[in-house]
Formats: C-alpha cells, sequence, structure tokens
C-alpha cells in the first residue's frame, strides 16, 4: 500500500512537476523538489482561515513554513462539516489527495481532504520532526544523484524538471531548519540530529570513503542536510582526527583509520 507523503507547505508550494499515473484509473502524482512523489498527503498545522462559495468550501492550513490550500468539495461534506465545526486558529491534522493543475500559465496546488482532526501543539510539533527527517532523507538521495554515486530514474527526472544545483538543496535544507527551530522543546528533535554530531559525521565518513577518503566540503554540504551548522561539522572532523577515528590522505580529504 502506497504511504501518505509527509512534506512542509514551503517545498509543497515550489511544486510544478506532475506525473501521470500508471494507467486511466490511477491518479497522478504532484512531485516536489526534493523528490516527494505525492498522490496522498498527512500534513498538519494551524487552520486560520474558512471560506464558502457555493458547495466548495475551502481553508488555509499554516504550517512554519508557508500555507497549503485546503478543497472539500460537494461530495466531501464530511471533511467540511469537520472543518465547519473547528475553532480558528486551530491545530488540525489532514490526510488527503494532493492536486496540480494550470490556470491561465499558473501552477495551483491544493489538498483535497480525506480526514481531518483536531490535534494539539505537542502532535504538531512531532509532525514537524518526523517530516524533517522524511526530507532530509529525500534531499541525500538528490545529493547522490547529483554527485553521479545513484542513478535512481525517479528523483533523476526530478532533478532535470528543477534543474537542480546544490545551493538548491541547501536553501531546501534551511527550510527544515527553519521548520524545526519552531519545535517547542529542542531537546525533542534528537531524533533528527543526535546530540553529537560527530557520530553522524563518522557514521558518512565510513558509509562514503573511498580509496582517496572523502571530501572534507563534501561533509559540510551534507551537514547542512541534517541541520548541523558547517562550524559543528568541521569541529567533529577536527575532533575524529584527533582522537584518532579518521586520518587525512591529502589535504581536504578524510578517511577512516
Amino acid at each position: 500500500m502506497e504511504g501518505a507523503a509527509r512534506l512542509f507547505a514551503g517545498e509543497f508550494n515550489q511544486s510544478t512537476l506532475s506525473v501521470p499515473g500508471e494507467d486511466e484509473k490511477s491518479a497522478g502524482w504532484v512531485v516536489t523538489p526534493s523528490g516527494a512523489y505525492c498522490r496522498t498527503v498527512f500534513v498538519t498545522g494551524a487552520l486560520v482561515e474558512v471560506q464558502e462559495q457555493n458547495d466548495i468550501l475551502s481553508a488555509r492550513l499554516a504550517d512554519p513554513t508557508g500555507g497549503f490550500d485546503l478543497v472539500c468539495g460537494g461530495k466531501n461534506t464530511g471533511c467540511a462539516e469537520s472543518i465547519r465545526k473547528i475553532p480558528l486558529p486551530s491545530f488540525i491534522s489532514v490526510s488527503g489527495r494532493a492536486h496540480l493543475y494550470r490556470n491561465g500559465g499558473k501552477t495551483v496546488l491544493t489538498i483535497r481532504p480525506d480526514q481531518v482532526h483536531g490535534i494539539d501543539r505537542c502532535i504538531r510539533d512531532q509532525w514537524i520532526i518526523t517530516t524533517a527527517q522524511y526530507t532530509i532523507a529525500r534531499l541525500e538521495k538528490v545529493l547522490s544523484t547529483l554527485r553521479g554515486t545513484s542513478s535512481d530514474n525517479r528523483i533523476l527526472r526530478v532533478c532535470s524538471h528543477y534543474s537542480l544545483t546544490p545551493g538548491d538543496l541547501s536553501r531546501m535544507a534551511d527550510l527544515v531548519s527553519g521548520a524545526l527551530a519552531s519545535v517547542r522543546q529542542p531537546q525533542d528533535t534528537d531524533d533528527v540530529v543526535q546530540a553529537d554530531p560527530r557520530n553522524r559525521v563518522m557514521e558518512y565518513i565510513r558509509a562514503t570513503s573511498g580509496p582517496g577518503g572523502v571530501a572534507v566540503e563534501e561533509i559540510l554540504e551534507m551537514a547542512r542536510l541534517w541541520a548541523i551548522s558547517p562550524e559543528s561539522a568541521r569541529a567533529a572532523v577536527e575532533s575524529l582526527i584527533i582522537e584518532d577515528e579518521c586520518y587525512q590522505p591529502r589535504k581536504g580529504f578524510v578517511k577512516p583509520l
């Protein structure tokens, strides 16, 4: 069974790529810049606006990076009724279907809810942490593709359509960092970034080091995707060298001992 995609509004709203389904009966995907293929999505945030016109109810769901546009049609009266009963503003979770269409040359992105539930701040914060994990994992795959160490056709399609560069990935990583900053208790982000960044850095060195080692600049670039500052990542590398966990086979490169 296909799982629901988790992603931030700031990324979803940059999407311009849609991919048809497997056949005429299958729904298509909205494909985001980090490589999320979205048919169904699971998002949370603050319900901040509700409007109705004829038999269409539209709503705005805000997360720390932007807002999702929710649309409930006449056939979705259950979700529409649920939204009507929720006071503004309130935290809610939404499971629904992602849609992309073009209107007069403009890309329009919406979510059509299947389920809507009221939640508390704690659940919203946990969603941010988990969504950050998923987003970072996707960015790592994209970076591997840009470096030629992966040939996933789905990700290659994303890289080509969005003309992605490492700088684009850094900006998306900044979006993740901004979202995590809104979590009420920073210690809860330990699932995303380990307290000691040396562990994550050393794992990456062991996994990617070739005969000549791995470039320190590559480690620093990856660290941004893990929401680790370049300063902390560089300090972690220097500490690992001092502690004889790795060494420098040549300037600017490190290799595990």
